[in-house]
């Protein structure tokens, strides 16, 4: 085969269209568990993709703004940016093959509701990921990654606009393992191994 010839996408055979699995939106308050808990549940799968929607601001050189909890537009603008780019990218895995596992820290209804028009790659699985505000201030403490902010104020956001979605999982007593058992169960997601 020809280097320009090789295809990049997945094409199911003609007669047969399996179901996507689509992608798995990991959110919760900063120190919830997301990203550690996104990576343990890619892992599960033999072709997956980790989306930290954190690395993707950091791809911005100039003009960055990380969120506030002040008023700021422009990085309220460059939480949908992200969100976007999760998105694009996630619906390029999918095309692929792959199962995007997103994390991004999402308490607000139109900002789920963008997510939710945006991949149209195929099914959203969303989860929140819900230890309580003092655990995921306990974790954000005892990690690498420690936030200047204190962001456990956002609970009760979270708690208010998102409380209709399906998938609660309080992982506070969980392992990282039992918490990736949880969200395999409550999706009916089918991990393939690696």
């Amino acid at each position: 085969m020809a280097w320009a010839e090789v295809p990049v996408d997945t094409k199911p055979p003609v007669d047969t269209k399996p179901p996507a699995a689509g992608a798995v939106l990991l959110t919760g308050i900063p120190g919830s568990g997301k990203s550690t808990v996104a990576s343990a549940l890619a892992a599960r799968f033999a072709a997956s993709a980790h989306i930290e929607v954190d690395a993707l601001q950091e791809l911005i050189v100039s003009g960055g703004r990380w969120p506030s909890p002040d008023q700021d537009e422009e990085a309220d603008r460059q939480i949908f940016l992200r969100a976007r780019n999760a998105c694009l990218l996630a619906d390029s895995f999918i095309a692929a093959g792959f199962l995007p596992v997103i994390d991004d820290v999402v308490v607000r209804r139109a900002h789920l509701d963008f997510y939710r028009a945006t991949l149209t790659g195929g099914p959203l699985h969303r989860v929140v990921l819900a230890p309580g505000a003092a655990k995921a201030r306990e974790r954000n403490l005892a990690r690498d990654k420690t936030l200047t902010t204190d962001w456990s104020f956002l609970e009760t956001a979270m708690r208010d606009e998102l409380a209709d979605e399906k998938i609660w999982i309080d992982s506070a007593e969980l392992t990282v393992a039992e918490t990736v058992d949880a969200i395999l169960s409550a999706t009916g997601l089918t991990p393939t191994g690696p």
